[in-house]
């Protein structure tokens, strides 16, 4: 386990290996040297950037499938398109707004009560994260001490508590403008794709369903290789989805239709 605040040198538990002589920590130190990094996941990005992109696409492709087998007009297909366009990147655009504030309100005021009770109750909390170490492997005297010195430094505490019973880092909370543009913008993309060949010209339900299917295939696929799946599942499932959507709703459409 490791801990941000480094233990003073004459305050290391007895019979413990001093930190020039330990290979774990050569290592470590030579791990990092190395540069080793990871992908920003906490940005508050990713989920509604990759959710509205998909989300646009299969929510259009799917409402024109449905206008196009009601048989209306290329103008009523692009009118009906980009109002699903806009509707949906507006609506997810507040959706991911309010979600994420509200989940970050939610940890604040965890945030508040955890400060307060190591405020009033330092010893106890100092207890609890001995606790928390020991649960995980760390030997009662480490602990104990770990915890120690952790508890010195108040802000230093308060993060590690926050993060062992909350699961969350309060200082690099997602931003919920970042959401909220991430998700409009790439919702509106991914929804522009099965208007495209209707803009320019060409009324072809067929041709915006081909072009929503390769997209669909392309983006699972990029997706799945982001999170370091295979490639093929992530396009093959996201293709399915998208094509079932569309299925339904054509066939929605067609009813409506033949009974109007």
């Amino acid at each position: 386990m490791s801990f941000r605040s480094k233990p003073p040198a004459d305050s290391a538990p007895s019979g413990a290996r001093p930190a020039s002589a330990s290979p774990g920590r050569r290592g470590a130190e030579a791990h990092g040297a190395i540069g080793h990094q990871h992908r920003d996941v906490s940005g508050g990005w990713l989920r509604p950037a990759v959710f509205g992109a998909m989300d646009g696409l299969v929510t259009n492709v799917s409402l024109i499938a449905g206008v196009g087998g009601a048989r209306l007009s290329a103008h009523n297909i692009i009118v009906t398109g980009l109002a699903g366009l806009f509707a949906g990147a507006f609506s997810m655009a507040a959706g991911e707004f309010v979600s994420v504030s509200s989940q970050n309100e939610l940890v604040a005021a965890e945030v508040a009560k955890e400060r307060y009770e190591l405020e009033t109750n330092a010893a106890a909390e100092e207890a609890e994260l001995a606790a928390m170490y020991r649960s995980r492997g760390v030997d009662a005297a480490l602990a104990a001490e770990v915890a120690r010195q952790v508890s010195r430094h108040p802000e230093e505490a308060l993060g590690v508590h926050v993060r062992e019973e909350l699961g969350v880092d309060y200082q690099e909370l997602p931003s919920p403008l970042t959401a909220a543009a991430a998700s409009l913008l790439t919702f509106a993309a991914g929804a522009l794709i099965p208007l495209l060949p209707y803009l320019f010209g060409f009324d072809s339900l067929a041709a915006a369903v081909i072009l929503a299917a390769v997209v669909a295939f392309a983006g699972g696929g990029i997706v799945a290789r982001v999170t370091a799946r295979p490639f093929i599942r992530g396009a093959i499932r996201q293709l399915l989805l998208a094509a079932l959507a569309a299925a339904l709703t054509y066939g929605i459409g067609t009813a409506v239709a033949g009974h109007a």
